[in-house]
């Protein structure tokens, strides 16, 4: 009997999944050789949904682009987590704004605990595509509400990360979640993305313009993360180019030009992946 398909509407909170699930699914079938999960393409496959619109641009300059955008942040990730599981096996890897993203199963070292955390609609479709392992968790709570946070447990280490999730938050929001869990979490570590002002304008101006917002200055962008992160001397900030500054991106079909994108993407746009050590 053939899998009933999980419905995912047009203009749907659920839709907006659907973007960096694609990119991850074309970049896995564009460049093998630098990314090869294949997780993406299988939840696609389980999704009623409408791709023609993303198949019509997907052999385009920029779509690809995009997608490799996608695939750099996400294998940036996977290095600090397994980074941080090397001292911390049995640590939690959580997931802050999860969607469909399945890093945590992708760095499970079989013995390190998984928690995905997200609003509840996505959760309920995650929870319908993406069976839960053995050592894994869904918690269906906005970020914001801390109340999360009593079911993430810390004794062997915790290792958070959020991938294009806050740009989406104020600056205080951002700040007040990152103190609460130094706090909580003391030896824990967290990552994120992040992008300068103009990178923001340029990344957030269409969905932004949806929501009815036209000034960015009050969501969260770095330009220097040194100065502007400097938020407590428990915690220690380090950052580097998100595009180029783990991997060179020297691999078949990546062309010259895409990677002129990602040295302009790195330096005038700011891009980063931003590490934060809490201390002990």
């Amino acid at each position: 009997m053939q899998e009933k398909k999980i419905r995912i509407e047009k203009n749907s909170v659920q839709e907006t999944l659907i973007v960096p699930l694609y990119g991850r699914k074309m970049c896995a079938e564009k460049f093998p050789d630098l990314y090869n999960d294949m997780s993406a393409k299988k939840l696609c496959e389980k999704l009623d949904y409408d791709f023609s619109e993303q198949e019509a641009k997907k052999d385009s300059f920029a779509y690809e682009f995009g997608a490799l955008e996608a695939a750099m942040r996400q294998l940036d990730i996977m290095y600090e987590i397994n980074d941080y599981l090397k001292t911390h096996p049995k640590a939690a890897v959580v997931n802050l704004g999860c969607g469909l993203d399945q890093t945590g199963k992708t760095c499970d070292n079989g013995s390190c605990r998984i928690i995905n955390v997200d609003f509840p609609d996505v959760i309920k479709i995650r929870t319908q595509l993406i069976p839960v392992g053995e050592r894994e968790k869904n918690i269906a709570c906005d970020l914001k509400d801390y109340s999360w946070m009593k079911e993430v447990a810390g004794d062997n280490g915790a290792v958070f990360f959020a991938a294009g999730v806050f740009h989406y938050f104020k600056r205080e929001d951002v700040k007040n979640l990152v103190l609460e869990l130094s706090r909580r979490y003391p030896g824990g570590r967290l990552i994120f993305d992040t992008v300068g002002k103009k990178g923001l304008e340029l990344m957030l101006s269409k969905s932004l313009k949806n929501m009815g917002i036209s000034d960015v200055g009050g969501f969260f962008s770095v330009n220097n993360a040194a100065r502007q992160l400097n938020w407590s001397d428990k915690i220690r900030v380090t950052s580097k180019g998100y595009m180029l500054g783990y991997y060179d991106m020297k691999n078949p079909g990546i062309k010259g030009a895409h990677r002129f994108l990602a040295k302009i993407g790195d330096s005038l746009l700011k891009m980063a992946i931003i590490r934060m050590d809490f201390s002990a």
